[in-house]
């Protein structure tokens, strides 16, 4: 795998786990729009510390796709999920 390979990657593994750590701990407006009723973004988004988790979680989430990749434990190349030759 080469840098940019590895880049993209991260990138991809980083975007993912952002749009999964985004709900979590969300509270809504405590009082809604008076005319529509809706409570739109949340109180406190805090999103520098989304991202920060989202930063170390995809670094875990990246090291182990990179080691899983270089590694010969999943391999087109021989064993089980070989190409035949034919």
């Amino acid at each position: 795998m080469n840098w940019v390979t590895a880049v993209v990657l991260y990138l991809l593994i980083w975007w993912i786990v952002l749009f999964a750590v985004l709900p979590v701990g969300t509270r809504p407006e405590a009082e809604p729009d008076a005319n529509s009723g809706w409570r739109g973004a949340p109180a406190k988004a805090r999103m520098g510390r989304k991202m920060l988790a989202t930063t170390l979680v995809a670094a875990l989430v990246w090291g182990g796709c990179v080691a899983l990749i270089r590694s010969d434990w999943i391999s087109f190349r021989h064993g089980w999920l070989a190409l035949s030759d034919e």
